[in-house]
């Protein structure tokens, strides 16, 4: 049995292997240069078997993974904190610690495992846009496992394309909250610092130059409260790298507090449940009306009695 995958490219000027493993973090770069010699995937509808290709905004790239047991996806009733739905999209605020999409180890307990019983028809067929292919319903963008915050869903494959080319047009924004160590010279800045896989450690990312196949990576920051030897940040992305906030954090010397894996690993004596890191904004354009829909998702619990303790001591 085989299982496909649909995306749409998102930047200019990507080599095709380095672009499927940012994509796909769950398959090795030399699995993904095996798929691509043996013909495994296509690019805007024709095999493609050059790894060193050049993919650019609004491509379409198909993968199939021949050897992939499918995932048996089951709908479970995982309650959705619903922050807009319409009969076109819907807008979650997502939890942390809530996997996005199933992948081996995770085929169950996902977000999309709550979105096919949220989206579902009296006969129990799924309502949500196939274009991500069985594992991916209707995902149009990520979130780590442990941020939380705004993620908009495509109900339909008109709202699914719509959607993805806001993303890749920059015209559809995100604006995320963190709480990170120290306290910046300045009340604002950009860091602009290619990102791509760490050199040892395959799981992370780093900053990497371009001539060693790192992506350009942009974030701008600033400051929104000053908490003592804590402060919190608004940041805007000009770029959607995987981890960027929380590698260009790290790389300034403010790592994200509560991070696993770029943090300081500094206790602060408050129960996190991974990065204090959110998606508070999301602003874009409804695919039909044209509208523009801006949703704020509240702040967690966790991340609001931080605010309280950090408050409280730096006083």
């Amino acid at each position: 049995m085989s299982a496909t995958i649909d995306l749409w490219v998102e930047e200019e000027g990507d080599r095709l292997d380095a672009y499927l493993a940012e994509q796909l973090p769950e398959i090795s770069r030399s699995r993904i240069q095996k798929l691509i010699s043996e013909q495994h995937v296509w690019l805007n509808g024709a095999v493609c078997i050059s790894k060193k290709a050049t993919v650019h905004s609004g491509d379409r790239l198909q993968v199939t993974l021949p050897d992939a047991t499918p995932l048996d996806i089951q709908p479970e009733p995982i309650p959705l904190e619903i922050l807009y739905e319409d009969d076109q999209l819907l807008i979650l605020n997502k939890p942390a610690g809530l996997v996005v999409h199933p992948a081996p180890g995770h085929s169950s307990g996902t977000l999309v495992n709550a979105l096919l019983w949220h989206c579902r028809t009296p006969s129990g067929d799924s309502t949500l846009s196939g274009i991500g292919g069985v594992q991916r319903p209707g995902i149009v963008h990520r979130l780590d496992k442990d941020t939380s915050g705004a993620i908009a869903i495509a109900k339909t494959d008109l709202a699914h394309q719509h959607l993805q080319h806001q993303f890749q047009a920059k015209t559809a924004r995100r604006s995320y909250l963190a709480v990170v160590y120290g306290a910046p010279a300045t009340e604002q800045g950009t860091i602009d610092a290619p990102i791509g896989r760490h050199p040892v450690d395959r799981k992370k990312m780093a900053i990497v130059p371009e001539a060693k196949g790192g992506r350009s990576a942009i974030t701008h920051w600033q400051i929104r409260e000053r908490l003592g030897n804590f402060t919190l940040l608004n940041f805007e992305l000009e770029t959607g790298r995987t981890h960027q906030i929380r590698v260009h954090t790290a790389h300034i010397g403010h790592p994200i507090v509560g991070d696993p894996v770029y943090g300081s690993g500094r206790s602060i004596g408050v129960n996190l449940t991974g990065q204090v890191l959110h998606a508070w904004r999301l602003r874009l354009q409804h695919p039909t009306s044209g509208d523009e829909i801006a949703v704020e998702a509240p702040l967690p619990e966790s991340f609001l009695t931080l605010l309280e303790i950090l408050r409280k001591r730096s006083r």
